[in-house]
């Protein structure tokens, strides 16, 4: 019951205020001064409305704060955005300036050979996983002048040749693969022997066939020996790295480690046309 009472009280407050606040609002127009109550009231009510005041301005606070943090939440998203943009274009860019770098090595090993052969660019767009070193897809094939048992080479050294084609593309045998074989020399002594590649997923090959009583030491170079009429004479193949006897004992083996890297081949060259095999430029490899 005393709590009815005084939510009447507090009602009857009220209207007391609101009637006293529309008289001071009606009879304050064109006076110079407020009666004593009226005074006395405004008084009174003066802390009242510096709290309404308060909590007005701390609402008005708030929502703005709430709208701030909203255009911040979205600032920071677009920003985010930004960035992750001009990252993706600083890494194209980064992609184009390499093979940039790696066309231009391309097109000066064709300035260089013009004279002595002809060569074609030629894009890798397939390899096997299984076999990593053992063939690669062309993007280039018989429409574009690719024909079986073309040398293909990169401006470190040769890769390997064109062994099946298609109309637009063509499979090539690389010469780490165990079914490759390239009639090749040693540079320095120009000891024939027969190069191969090792066994499935080696980056490695080996010079087999090399007579025992042959000097053979680490850091020589080999190249081929234009041997089988398929590879021309003198392009690089690789450098010696370890020397060993064949088990029968008649011949010496050399492991020979490729200047090519054809574990990251992208681009290479296939060489269509010899002008003149006898009279290829002498190579140091690397």
């Amino acid at each position: 019951m005393p709590r009815l009472v005084s939510y009447k009280n507090f009602i009857l407050l009220a209207i007391l205020v609101g009637v006293a606040l529309m008289a001071m609002r009606f009879t304050h127009i064109g006076r110079q001064a407020l009666t004593p109550m009226e005074a006395a009231i405004k008084d009174g009510l003066a802390p009242v409305q510096s709290i309404f005041m308060q909590v007005g301005h701390s609402f008005a606070g708030g929502a703005h704060s709430i709208t701030s943090l909203g255009h911040m939440v979205e600032e920071n998203k677009e920003l985010k955005e930004q960035i992750a943009l001009l990252k993706g274009q600083l890494y194209q860019q980064e992609e184009l300036k390499r093979e940039n770098e790696r066309l231009k090595n391309l097109l000066q090993y064709q300035d260089t050979y013009s004279e002595y052969f002809e060569t074609k660019t030629a894009a890798v767009i397939g390899r096997d996983p299984g076999n990593w070193f053992g063939f690669v897809t062309l993007n280039k094939g018989s429409k574009d002048g690719i024909v079986k048992d073309m040398p293909v080479v990169t401006p470190s050294g040769l890769a390997g040749k064109v062994v099946t084609v298609s109309d637009n593309t063509s499979q090539v045998i690389l010469i780490t693969d165990p079914r490759s074989g390239v009639g090749a020399l040693v540079q320095d002594s120009r000891v024939p022997g027969v190069l191969e590649g090792t066994t499935a997923g080696s980056d490695e090959t080996r010079l087999i066939h090399v007579p025992k009583d042959t000097q053979l030491t680490k850091g020589q170079v080999i190249i081929t020996s234009g041997i089988g009429g398929t590879f021309p004479k003198g392009i690089p193949i690789g450098r010696i790295v370890d020397v060993s006897d064949e088990p029968s004992g008649l011949f010496k083996t050399a492991m020979v480690v490729p200047f090519a890297d054809l574990n990251r081949l992208e681009e290479v060259l296939v060489i269509s046309n010899v002008f003149n095999p006898d009279i290829l430029p002498s190579t140091e490899g690397d």
